[in-house]
């Protein structure tokens, strides 16, 4: 088929969107892979546009691409959406912050002061109930995945936080396979004091700082409607 002026614009005009948005250096991780997939979809759209239609199919493809795929692998859910509403009801009062993310996880910030002593990796007894309400919600969603990450302040070395942030989020986990949750459900990771999200030069900002993230996902190619 001979590739007409226009398609060939389109090609490399997506083309170069996906480059650039794949490449930014100052994105998280979470942000790289929605600007990926939006970037990509769009790529996919305009070039399937353009050989349907041409000129505004064209457009229309981009665009719907570019929503499509910067959806990414997940699903928000109607169990999703019960979830969210589960933990919410469960940490009022916690200091525990539940929230949507922008590729449909589902989003859990636990604060130091009910996650962990100082220096500790132990589950303290506020934690517990956290997550004793948290293996609840699983159970009742079982397509979903998790992931959780360890966050430490900046005091001592990357020798000792680096591990410390590993085993509080391994801790987390091991409490919840205990109560029944598939161990093959997890990943961890902990990241030190590399990811900051307050000031470390104050008492208040290093509290913050040391913290547990629980994201739950739901795989569009196994979600339950």
């Amino acid at each position: 088929m001979k590739t007409t002026p226009s398609l060939r614009s389109l090609s490399l005009t997506a083309l170069a969107a996906t480059l650039a948005l794949s490449g930014c250096a100052n994105m998280t991780e979470t942000q790289q892979g929605t600007a990926k997939g939006a970037a990509i979809g769009a790529a996919a759209g305009a070039v399937l546009g353009a050989i349907t239609g041409g000129g505004k199919s064209a457009t229309t493809g981009a665009v719907l691409g570019a929503g499509a795929g910067a959806l990414g692998g997940y699903v928000w859910s109607k169990k999703m959406q019960e979830q969210k509403a589960a933990m919410e009801k469960a940490t009022v009062g916690t200091g525990v912050a539940v929230s949507q993310t922008a590729d449909n996880r589902l989003k859990l910030d636990i604060p130091s002061d009910i996650s962990f002593d100082v220096g500790r990796s132990a589950i303290k007894s506020d934690f517990a109930g956290v997550l004793n309400q948290f293996a609840t919600s699983l159970s009742a969603n079982p397509a979903t995945v998790v992931s959780i990450v360890g966050h430490t302040d900046s005091q001592g070395s990357d020798a000792i936080n680096n591990p410390l942030s590993v085993d509080r989020a391994n801790s987390a986990r091991d409490y919840l396979i205990a109560r029944g949750i598939a161990a093959t459900r997890f990943n961890t990771d902990g990241r030190g004091a590399r990811e900051p999200i307050a000031d470390n030069s104050t008492a208040e900002g290093r509290a913050k700082n040391r913290r547990v993230e629980i994201f739950v996902a739901e795989p569009a190619t196994t979600a339950q409607k």
